[in-house]
Order: C-alpha cells, then structure tokens, then sequence
C-alpha cells in the first residue's frame, strides 16, 4: 500500500486499479502512520472489496502491515530495476505505475510478484514483532531438531503471511480469462519466493559462551533477498497463453490454466514468472502506452550493460555536463561528545540522455 498523498491512501490491486484503503480523518481515528499522520479506515471507499474490509477488520493491526509491505516493495522494484530502461517509475495519483499494470508483459508480472511479496514478507514479520491481534509467532516447531540443537525461540509467522495475502491480494481478481490466470500465478509466485527463501536461525547456549546446545527457529528472509530471486525469475520468465482442457469432467480450476506458448517448453513452475506479450518500447515516451521514455536519464558512459549510455539512452547520444558537490568529509569525534568535519567539494561528471 502506497501513500500517494495526504489526501488519501491508496494501494494497488491485481486488476490494475489501487485500492482505496484509508484516508486521512481529524478524530476519532484507528491508525497512526510514521509521519504522525491520522488516519482512519474508510468502509464507504467503493475500490476495496467487501472481503478485503472485513479481512482489516479482523485483523486489528494488518492495515500498518500491509501498508508497510507494499511501500517496501515499490522501493524494492525501484532499486532492481533503476538500471533499465523500464526503472519500475511511479506518480502520485490513483495508479502509481501508470497503464503498464493493464499489460501482460514482463514487468506487470514483476509487479504483481513484489508487491504480493511485500505484503506477505510484511504481515509475516509483523505477526511476530506482535503488532497483529490475530497472530502471533509460528510456535508449531517443537519438539526434536538435531543432537545438538532444538526448536525454540519466535519463528516469523509466515503462513499466516500467506494465507492473508492469498486472500486480500487476490480477492479483487475477477473472471478466467489469460490475465487472470497470470495475475493469481504471480502473485503466488511472489508469495512461494518468500518462503522459499525462509532460513534457519540459531542462538547458542552454554557455560563462558560455549555452544554446547542451540535454540533455533525460521527466519524471514531480508527483502533484498527476495528481490534479487523475483529480478532473476523476472529475466527468466516465461511466456504463455491460455490453456483449455475441453473436458467437462475437469474442475473449474484443472480446465483453465496457462501453457507455455511454445510447446517444446516445459509448463512454467509455480515459482516462475508468467507473461503474455511483449513488453512496448520503453526508449521514447508514449501516452497511450504508459511509458516515460529514457531522455534525461542518467547513463554510465563507460558501461558496455544496461546502464550505458548506448544502451539506455538507445542510441539517440547524450550530453555531458559537470556539477560541484559538497559534502562533509574527514570527520572525527572528539571526547565526549561531539563530531567535526571538513566541507570537500568536488566535481562530478554527469551523463544524461537526449
């Protein structure tokens, strides 16, 4: 969920529009947001389904969760991708990333995929830092672990994280047809790469600091982590089209599905990113498309990759240009207790596309 203005809280469905989730109030509000600012929960507000309100309103203390998810996985988007082209841009307003989330290419899925990751890495970690009402941590992993080792401490919580972005996440998709089926793909997608990425921690125990037995549990994995597996599944993703088994036997779930679109592919794992056309230019600007285009964009002139100038700018050249910047440099601490240090300026080479 992304704070698009003081006006209003908005967060992005899977259809492509944003849901309107909380705005802000003078009284008698529910939440208080980083910033100190009031907020309340709106049911009035016609973008948010009736089971995503009821979700909120069972669970006190999610709206924090998910709102700090999904803020976390725009910045998340933001850094994989702010060598390229396409550097995951947003606005303020109703549909932060723009008409591209209409599309079914590459990077709508990759969208689909952290912030449905965002939201259960969030609520997951949430629940065991005890900010959820409903949750706390997974206390299920008792018993034996190993000869010198056992289950203990507070395991981050995350198939409450699961169950809770499968429900909210998904509950605005509508209807059977190839973007559906994508959009529900990627968002498990983004949800499996978080557990799936879950790690074993351990805290040792002993006389003078020895480790003679250790208390373990599950830890989330951090949300760079997650990140840097969906860019890779984003490079490798697969392209697919719409399945029909034909059968009347089949169930509702078995008779549409997605297959790849080349038939001597393998079907795309649950893990994989899926998309359905090709990706627009992302070079020039284009209304109808959505797209800002690269001009103005900052290049690496001695990069050969997607960061150069060649590249990024796609061949239409750059200029160069020089800036003084100054910064505090050479700083040392003095007893007890202050810092000083020296103003260095120095001058920068700047490369920007035409």
């Amino acid at each position: 969920l992304a704070l698009s203005s003081l006006s209003n809280t908005l967060a992005v469905n899977n259809s492509g529009r944003w849901w309107g989730i909380i705005n802000v109030a003078s009284s008698t509000n529910l939440l208080t947001d980083s910033k100190n600012v009031q907020l309340v929960l709106d049911p009035s507000l016609q973008l948010l389904s009736r089971k995503q309100r009821k979700l909120i309103r069972q669970n006190p203390g999610i709206l924090h969760s998910v709102s700090s998810g999904l803020q976390t996985a725009i910045k998340e988007c933001k850094w994989q991708f702010r060598n390229r082209r396409w550097n995951c841009p947003t606005s303020q307003g109703p549909n932060i990333f723009g008409k591209i989330v209409n599309r079914g290419c590459r990077e709508t899925a990759f969208i689909f995929a952290i912030t449905s990751a965002g939201v259960t890495h969030s609520v997951a970690r949430s629940c065991s830092e005890g900010s959820i009402e409903s949750c706390t941590c997974d206390y299920r992993r008792r018993g034996p672990g190993g000869p010198d080792w056992h289950w203990g401490g507070c395991s981050d919580n995350i198939d409450f994280g699961r169950i809770f972005g499968r429900e909210f996440v998904d509950s605005s998709e509508k209807g059977r047809d190839l973007r559906f089926l994508m959009n529900l793909h990627n968002n498990e997608a983004g949800r499996m790469t978080v557990f799936s990425e879950m790690r074993q921690e351990c805290k040792c125990h002993g006389m003078s600091g020895s480790c003679t037995v250790r208390t373990c549990w599950m830890r989330l994995p951090t949300f760079r982590a997650v990140g840097d597996v969906l860019k890779d599944r984003f490079d490798g993703a697969s392209r697919v089209i719409y399945g029909n088994k034909g059968s009347n036997r089949a169930s509702r779930v078995e008779l549409h599905h997605l297959e790849p679109e080349n038939p001597a592919h393998k079907p795309p794992s649950p893990h994989d990113l899926v998309y359905f056309e090709k990706s627009p230019n992302f070079c020039t600007y284009s209304g109808k498309m959505g797209t800002a285009g690269t001009a103005g964009r900052f290049c690496n002139s001695s990069s050969p990759g997607l960061d150069g100038c060649e590249l990024l700018c796609c061949g239409r050249g750059y200029r160069t240009r020089t800036q003084r910047v100054t910064e505090r440099c050479n700083c040392t601490f003095h007893w007890c207790c202050h810092v000083s240090c020296l103003n260095c300026t120095n001058t920068q080479v700047l490369h920007e596309c035409l």
